[in-house]
């Protein structure tokens, strides 16, 4: 059995696993594209709550556009979306993403989708605020387009399961899904979902839930942990 196939068959497995035990995740949780934007720059560093608390300050001042975000002051943006941390930076970023839309796509998701979707990459890189993880998710979950998104959650699963991705940057995890698993969309905001559920759930950072784990068998952390009691 050749190197790729045991990735591949590996990935799957956890992926038929996750979903069996924790089911369909229905995420990227929003009303619509811009929506789902704004959350993936809100959500760095801080949880899903604290960004909901955020989009809907945001959606009660009618904010959730570009154009609008352009208009308000940075500082005004600030206090709506103080819940969710770093707030002034956010803001920041914010109207930045808001400024390039406007520049380089009048406004129009549908024309920034409409782009090749590794050249949109790199255009989103460029933008202030806005790294893989976040452009990542941008075309993942906002253009539905076929890109699998790395956070740490996943980086913490893949490394206790026991496959390497022969590297530990950010595209050496990316190449490991998207090299031994279908360019499938659905499948990858399905898989990225459920990866997240577990990682918040089970495999946590600190005092793992390895007993509860659907993955117990087949990690090697597990199978360490055993070893040791």
């Amino acid at each position: 059995m050749s190197r790729l196939t045991a990735e591949k068959q590996s990935l799957l497995e956890i992926y038929r696993r996750l979903f069996a035990h924790f089911g369909p995740q229905h995420w990227w949780p929003a009303e619509e594209p811009f929506e789902v934007i704004v959350g993936a720059i809100l959500t760095q560093s801080t949880t899903w709550t604290s960004v909901e608390k955020a989009i809907s300050n945001l959606k009660k001042a009618g904010l959730l556009s570009p154009a609008a975000l352009r208009s308000i002051p940075a500082g005004k943006l600030a206090e709506l979306i103080h819940s969710c941390g770093y707030f002034n930076a956010k803001a920041v970023k914010l109207k930045a993403f808001a400024e390039w839309l406007g520049v380089q796509y009048h406004d129009s998701l549908q024309e920034m989708f409409a782009r090749d979707t590794l050249e949109l990459r790199d255009e989103l890189l460029q933008v202030h605020g806005i790294g893989e993880e976040t452009a990542d998710s941008i075309l993942l979950y906002a253009g539905n387009k076929p890109v699998f998104v790395i956070d740490a959650y996943t980086r913490r699963i893949i490394e206790r399961t026991g496959i390497n991705p022969g590297g530990q940057k950010y595209r050496h995890y990316q190449e490991l899904f998207m090299r031994n698993l279908p360019p499938d969309a659905a499948m990858f905001n399905e898989y990225h979902a459920l990866l997240v559920a577990l990682g918040k759930n089970v495999c946590r950072k600190r005092n793992p839930l390895c007993d509860h784990c659907c993955l117990r068998d087949i990690c090697g952390y597990a199978s360490f942990k055993r070893g040791r009691t």
